[in-house]
């Protein structure tokens, strides 16, 4: 089996990026593109972001997770501690970060480290959530073998009965992480293939070093 995909063309000509108008920080940067993005309704899921983790059997996996917060700081989600990626997590810290957002023909790459954010944080973001997505997290144990779909409802019936009325504590193996970027490459398309690349690096006074890179 096979298919041709040579013919997928389209040209990239709806913005630019250049260093003359960017901030010197990446969070702002980042910010601005996010609000635009908000603001043209053009994606169901902005917050939607990949996490690339280099897994426990030396394979590098990719994932989408949802962005739940981000401060000066770095970018924060939320997970069970005991699934493939926390496993990963605990033994190479070490991440990457990318959105596409192809309606505005922009990506954005963010090399970071991953840390546990602090457990009351946890617990807010977990109170917020849904009673739902409160007993979800609970019965599913994340990236175990499961026999059947039939087997989570069943769980999922027999924790309702006994929780129904009481309120949800946040199980400890479940929260976030924050990934706070040491690179963040941001890529606006451009014609001709030429597209515009510009990336901060974190330097040792943590200050950021900006640089154009060739498409």
């Amino acid at each position: 089996m096979q298919k041709d995909l040579g013919g997928y063309r389209r040209s990239y000509e709806k913005s630019a990026l250049s260093e003359q108008t960017i901030s010197d920080n990446p969070m702002e940067l980042f910010q601005k593109w996010f609000f635009e993005l908000e603001a043209s309704d053009s994606i169901d899921e902005p917050n939607a972001m990949t996490i690339a983790t280099m897994g426990i059997d030396g394979f590098p996996k990719s994932r989408v997770v949802l962005l739940k917060k981000y401060t000066y700081e770095g970018f924060i989600f939320y997970t069970n501690y005991e699934s493939e990626k926390g496993r990963a997590i605990a033994k190479n810290p070490n991440v990457c970060l990318s959105f596409f957002w192809s309606h505005h023909e922009r990506q954005i790459i963010i090399k970071g480290k991953a840390e546990k954010i602090a457990e009351n944080l946890s617990d807010g973001y977990f109170e917020s959530r849904p009673k739902g997505s409160q007993l979800g997290a609970i019965v599913s144990e994340q990236s175990t073998v499961i026999p059947s779909r039939e087997f989570l409802e069943e769980k999922l019936l027999e924790l309702e009965k006994s929780l129904e009325g009481k309120e949800v504590d946040r199980p400890k193996n479940w929260g976030g992480y924050i990934v706070k970027p040491v690179s963040m490459e941001f890529w606006q398309g451009r014609p001709n293939r030429l597209h515009d690349r510009i990336r901060y690096s974190l330097k040792e006074d943590f200050d950021w070093k900006i640089e154009r890179l060739a498409p």
